[in-house]
């Protein structure tokens, strides 16, 4: 499994409320700041399903299992890879948001890209399955491939 964060820091925005913003929804083992072009980016990443313990407990606490679901189904670009969106200033108030479109979030979003051999093993983890807002089933977490 492979998890990797991009997120533009703005020319107006502090660099550590940023990095806040990723670590309230996500736990990376590493986390670097690129400049490209006139553009400063957060880059971060991880390489299991770990880091992503903080963004299940928030669907899971603001009981978004059905629209995360939705949102990470949605997400998926190939047999292997989800990409998702999410609020920056939501997420810096830990707060989960998921973004479907650019102007959502007027500082950009928080890129999350997710490869994995197990995608829907991850999508059932992360977001499962409900009935009348009750869950019900749990998986367990994909193995790190």
């Amino acid at each position: 499994m492979r998890i990797t964060v991009w997120v533009e820091v703005r020319p107006s925005e502090d660099v550590e409320k940023v990095k806040k913003a990723v670590l309230n929804i996500l736990s990376p083992t590493v986390i670097n700041f690129e400049k490209i072009g006139d553009r400063t980016y957060l880059v971060a990443s991880a390489a299991s399903y770990r880091a992503l313990y903080k963004l299940r407990e928030l669907i899971r606490k603001q009981e978004i299992e059905d629209s995360a679901r939705l949102v990470l189904t949605r997400g998926i670009v190939s047999e292997n890879k989800i990409v998702i969106h999410v609020n920056k200033q939501a997420a810096y108030a830990g707060h989960l948001s998921f973004v479907t479109e650019e102007k959502e979030s007027p500082l950009g979003p928080i890129t999350i890209i997710i490869e994995t051999n197990k995608i829907r093993q991850l999508i059932d983890w992360l977001a499962p399955r409900t009935v009348r807002g009750e869950r019900i089933y749990d998986v367990e977490p994909p193995e790190d491939c």
